[in-house]
């Protein structure tokens, strides 16, 4: 605490309190506080803004009450609509549907309603009451038909999820094709984040159903037959039964439904997919990927794209994830030279995560650009260390000569020692680190791992906490000081609103006004 307060009053650890400030005083207690810090923000938008989030946080700590009361004093409507349904799986998830649902017909505006119902059919889904959860997605499916809306996309996703989730699959897929049909009409729109419709994608290629995915796949028709941009003749009839791979082996032709962006997102969301689920058949898994890797390639020959390299490095990654090294290389060599390295270095990182941490690090050696090979050398320590190969993971770390590199390597270890009960020699490996900033994570990746008294000493994260912000700031210790020394927020509180952060006098002078006890 107090090296907390001499060095809260630096100009860059004031900003760097104040943004992490209010929601550590929601989330510890100080709603009220915190809110009142909000209120100062003269701008009506971004004061609604920092409410709402206030809201969330406080109720992801357990005070629904408090939350509840924030959200209803947010001026503007919208903002005030968004906090409340972000309140309602929280009341429904506390046990208190009705007041959840109470909440739901409180909410303003129709186009927040689907999402409020929908997010209440997903929690009873997951609490397992079925019947509860098919009338709240009924209501939803109302909704969102009555207000298509921008979100929509989203909430067809998540009702997919909840029809699945609830056994009736014949509604999950007339949703699916909602989505599909959806996202069909909206076309590109320049996304920067994976469309929802990925997700249900990769949730039916897993269970082996390529159907939709490969009508998505087809060059949309135009009227009058399926335009192929120049090609002889213009228009060709669409024939519903013509082969994928014939057609993508045409040169030029009309814009498929699902660009290489998306399909980038379904390998991705495959792969996030498939490793959640570690019951995944491996003989069907083999299967899989081949055939999304084929499907893949075929949307890369079919012209440039300017999503080209992003789908490439997917099917790589999703390649070398499942030992199809020498595929995922081949692609990989299409690239740039320069590109292409970098490309190597991560499917070595994919091929350890897959657990061939042995042929990962003879290919990470083979690298011959020096940048390359360190990155790839880090994959291999960080997934040595998390497979509890910490002895092995710390030999390889110390044989990268770049100190960067091998300090980036030792924070894994370190981090995976302290979590496999030895802490002492996690904290004597950040003492090799040699750059302050890199050694500064590190011993702030000790100071989040769980206390252990018997071995460590109550002080211990604490010590840890103080030596990482001589050496770099506050920002590496901030997610962990809220456990470590509870008192901290409303510490910084108090000296941000009544001392002289960026004078001598760090402390209330003898005429201010008393903090508020905390």
């Amino acid at each position: 605490m107090a090296l907390l307060r001499l060095t809260v009053r630096s100009e860059q650890d004031a900003r760097l309190a104040s943004g992490w400030l209010p929601t550590a005083l929601a989330r510890t207690g100080h709603l009220v506080r915190a809110a009142e810090s909000a209120y100062t923000i003269s701008d009506e938008f971004k004061q609604g803004t920092e409410l709402l989030e206030l809201v969330k946080a406080a109720a992801s700590a357990g005070d629904l009450r408090g939350a509840q009361a924030l959200a209803e004093s947010i001026p503007l409507r919208q903002l005030r609509d968004q906090a409340l349904v972000a309140l309602v799986p929280a009341w429904a998830r506390a046990g208190e549907r009705e007041t959840a649902v109470a909440l739901a017909e409180r909410i303003r505006y129709p186009h927040n309603w689907g999402w409020a119902w929908a997010l209440l059919a997903k929690e009873a889904a997951d609490s397992g009451d079925i019947d509860e959860a098919l009338r709240f997605a009924a209501r939803a499916g109302d909704e969102v038909s009555s207000y298509p809306v921008d979100g929509t996309e989203q909430m067809l996703a998540l009702l997919v999820e909840v029809a699945v989730t609830t056994g009736d699959h014949d509604r999950a897929a007339a949703l699916a094709d909602h989505l599909a049909d959806f996202t069909r009409s909206r076309g590109a729109t320049g996304w920067s984040q994976p469309r929802p419709l990925a997700k249900v994608l990769a949730r039916e290629v897993l269970a082996g159903d390529f159907d939709r995915l490969d009508a998505l796949l087809r060059p949309a028709p135009r009227s009058g037959g399926m335009a192929l941009e120049g090609a002889p003749g213009g228009d060709l009839e669409e024939d519903p039964e013509e082969d994928l791979d014939e057609v993508a082996a045409r040169p030029f032709f009309r814009r498929s439904p699902l660009d290489a962006w998306d399909m980038a997102c379904v390998l991705d969301a495959v792969a996030e997919t498939a490793d959640q689920d570690q019951d995944q058949d491996q003989d069907q898994d083999q299967d899989l990927v081949p055939a999304l890797a084929d499907r893949a390639e075929a949307l890369l020959e079919t012209g440039v794209s300017r999503d080209h390299d992003i789908l490439l490095r997917s099917v790589t990654l999703l390649l070398a994830r499942h030992g199809q090294v020498e595929r995922a290389m081949a692609l990989a060599d299409r690239l740039d030279p320069d590109l292409s390295v970098a490309r190597h270095a991560e499917i070595v990182g994919e091929l350890a995560r897959s657990g061939d941490t042995g042929r990962a690090e003879a290919l990470a050696h083979a690298i011959t650009d020096w940048r390359a090979q360190a990155r790839a050398l880090i994959d291999v320590v960080r997934e040595l260390a998390r497979r509890g190969e910490t002895s092995r993971a710390e030999a390889l770390a110390h044989a990268i000569n770049d100190p960067w590199a091998q300090g980036e390597a030792l924070v894994a270890v370190a981090r995976e020692t302290a979590r496999h009960g030895d802490p002492d020699r996690a904290e004597t490996l950040t003492r090799s680190i040699a750059h302050r900033a890199t050694r500064a994570r590190a011993l702030a990746a000790l100071v989040e791992q769980p206390e252990q008294p018997e071995k460590s000493g109550p002080s211990r994260a604490r010590r840890l906490a103080a030596q990482a912000v001589v050496l770099d700031g506050w920002a590496p210790v901030l997610p962990a000081l809220e456990r470590i020394a509870p008192r901290s927020v409303a510490v910084v509180a108090d000296l941000m609103v009544w001392g002289s952060v960026a004078g001598d006098d760090i402390l209330p002078s003898r005429t201010s006004p008393p903090p508020p006890r905390p």
